[in-house]
């Protein structure tokens, strides 16, 4: 209980070093919250569909390019 009365006093003492303080658990909280709250809506809940095992992904494969990616005009072909 000493502890905490002595910690008490010590940031009554220097009002700018609590007010950074403050402002820095703040301001790590919200970015937390608003990360996780991004992440928990883009890849962790599940897509809001009626039948989500008929999904497909469509992807080719180039000997000149990793990438995975193509143009309309090439899915019409």
């Amino acid at each position: 209980m000493n502890d905490l009365k002595f910690a008490f006093r010590q940031l009554l003492k220097n009002p700018g070093f609590t007010a950074v303080a403050v402002l820095t658990l703040a301001l790590g909280i919200g970015a937390n919250t608003a990360i996780f709250t991004v992440v928990n809506a883009l890849l962790l809940r599940l897509l809001p569909l009626s039948n989500p095992e008929e999904l497909v992904q469509v992807v080719t494969k180039s000997r000149f390019s990793d990438a995975n990616s193509f143009s309309h005009p090439f899915y019409k072909m």
